[in-house]
This record gives structure tokens, sequence and C-alpha cells, in this order.
């Protein structure tokens, strides 16, 4: 997380430091006060903060407060994977503790290392040049080939989520999501909903999944083009490894509007094209091809425009934690109409290394 990402709150943030701070120098060796509170922008689901002492910079992450939709802000979840995949290869910040008890602060949370680097939401990194965007998109699929390849029983994970049936379960979960914070019929995610259960590839796989993997969520080094740290684990679970890779190329069909890349010119900019990208992937997994790669984009669009609704709905309840949240109706629909579009235009294609259906 990089300093332009944080807005400064005074005195605390919103937090209750005189209850935060004895309870974290009794659980955390060196820990030493007091304490300076900021709070990150973004962080839809999860309230995230910096917390300054005079030594050392922590993160803390909690639930947001309220009425909250089942297995939603599931910050305990975070915390375990975090801390199994210490060591893995996979870069994540070192977690600290958990704590349950909303007595603390009023929601459970959990405090890991501050990552100190940058966060860049739009994936044409206007911020470099050619060659690090290069690098940057080359590191992020090592990255996400890399977790995928963690073994994730020795990791500890063995009841991280059920392995087998993935998107079944997937589309049931989300479509119930969308449902409970429907506000208007959307035609598209209508259309996706009936579509996409008859439509699941035969064959299954199970591999840890981030569930979030998009440039938004890892910290690049201050100063090199290369990842340092991946966050956001809420939605992490065993799961198919192509939901991951299909969520993480939405941005080649998004336009400027989503912060996209279509309608820009890759390799002018240094970024691969989507097809190369997804070859770099299945030569780094060993992966001969993907079939049927439209249900793996229009699936990735349907769950993200059911995740944009749920911040929508809950920006109505009143329990958003970012003040744009609202926004995110709009975007809901608008990502549901372009995963309808993939299915209509995409239909029987098949992607291998260096091709792209």
């Amino acid at each position: 997380m990089s300093a332009p990402e944080e807005r400064a709150e005074s005195p605390s943030a919103g937090l209750n430091v005189a209850a935060l701070e004895p309870y974290l120098a009794a659980r955390i060796a060196g820990f030493r006060g007091p304490i300076g509170v900021r709070r990150f922008r973004g962080g839809q689901s999860n309230p995230t903060y910096l917390l300054e002492t005079p030594s050392v910079q922590y993160v803390l992450r909690r639930k947001p407060a309220g009425n909250l939709l089942p297995s939603a802000h599931l910050v305990e979840r975070e915390y375990r994977v975090l801390t199994a995949l210490a060591g893995t290869g996979v870069p994540v910040p070192r977690t600290y503790l958990l704590c349950e008890d909303p007595g603390v602060v009023g929601t459970p949370f959990f405090v890991m290392d501050y990552a100190p680097g940058r966060v860049v939401r739009d994936a044409a990194l206007p911020e470099f040049d050619a060659a690090g965007r290069t690098a940057v998109y080359a590191d992020m699929i090592g990255v996400l080939a890399r977790l995928h390849r963690v073994d994730w029983d020795s990791a500890g994970l063995s009841g991280f989520g059920r392995p087998g049936n993935y998107f079944a379960r997937q589309i049931h979960r989300w479509t119930s999501q969308y449902r409970a914070s429907e506000t208007d019929r959307v035609e598209p995610m209508e259309r996706l909903i009936e579509w996409l259960p008859a439509a699941i590839p035969p064959g299954d796989e199970t591999s840890l999944v981030h569930g979030d993997f998009r440039i938004g969520n890892v910290v690049i080094h201050p100063t090199e083009p290369r990842v340092v740290a991946v966050l956001d684990w809420e939605l992490s679970t065993l799961g198919h490894p192509l939901a991951d890779l299909a969520y993480h190329c939405l941005p080649w069909r998004f336009g400027l509007d989503l912060e996209g890349l279509e309608g820009r010119d890759p390799a002018a900019l240094g970024i691969p094209t989507e097809e190369d990208h997804v070859a770099a992937y299945c030569r780094l997994t060993q992966r001969a091809d993907v079939p049927r790669w439209e249900f793996y984009l229009a699936f990735a669009a349907f769950r993200l425009a059911a995740i944009h609704q749920g911040v929508a709905g809950r920006a109505l309840a009143g329990t958003a934690a970012d003040p744009n949240a609202r926004a995110y109706g709009p975007r809901a629909r608008a990502i549901a109409e372009i995963g309808w579009k993939i299915v209509m235009q995409h239909t029987g294609s098949r992607v291998r290394p260096g091709r792209v259906g």
C-alpha cells in the first residue's frame, strides 16, 4: 500500500485507540505505542488502517459494522490464508494476530505487516514506462501461477474450501448474494444466471485461488517493477484456477470507464495482449490450452457484477466502507453487459498458448 492510497483521519480514524494500544502491546513482541492511525482509501469490503508506531508500521483490517451478507467480510479467512502462505513464494505480508473479540475495536480484526510500495488501480499502469509495464505484468502472472501451484494441503489449508464442483457452487452462491442486494432488474445479469449453470465445461481442478487477483490488489515495489505483496484475500478459497485467471484477465475486456485496456494499444504500452498473457500462464503452469475460455470470462464478469451489486447494496444499507459505494450499482450493470457480450461473441472459442478465441 502506498502513501497516495491513504487519507489522514483524526484523531483515530474511527478506531478505539485507547483499547487497541494495550491489546496489541500485550500480544505483539516489541510493540510500543503511541499509535497514529490513518485509514486506507478503497477497502470496499473490509475497512483497512495504517497503524504508525515510533518504530514500526502495521496494517489493521477489520469487518465493517452493521448487518452483513452471509459468508462476506471474513477477515478470519484472510488471516488464515496469509499466515499459511508464509514461505511459499507467494508474496504476502507477515501476520501478527487475529482478534475475534468485537469488544476491542467493535468488530473482529487482524494485524499484519505494512508493505511499502505502489498501489495502482488503472490496468494501463500510467505511472510506468513501457519496460516497467512489461515487467509488472510478467511478474503478476508469475505470482498467480505460483499461487495455483501451492500445495494447499501441506500448507494447512485442507479445510479452506470444498474441492470439486466449484463453478456450480459459486454460481449458486453469487446468484444468492446478488439477489440479496438486488435493487433493479438487470437483463444481462438474468441471462448470465440462466446460461452459466448449463455451460460449465467438463472436468474439474482444485487449487488455492485468490478470488480478486487484479492490479489494484498488488503492491508494487517503490522503485522496481515487481510485486512485493498481494492483498485482499477475503474471497480466497479452494477453487478452479481458471476462474482466477479469467478474473485477472477481465481488464482486457473493460473500457476506460472501468479502468481497463479495451481500446488501448497494448504493444505501445508495453502490456501483453490477453492471449499472450494467457499463453504465459499456460507455459508457467504446464497447461496445454484453455478450452471454453468464453465460459470462464463470462463467469468472472457475472461474479464481479454480483460483488459490485453487493457494494451498492451496502451503500443503501449504510454499511459500505467507501463513501463512493453507490456508484457501484451502475458498474454492476455495465460488467454484466460485458459478460453477456462475451457469451454472444465468443461461444465455442478455444484458447491455446498464443491464441485466444
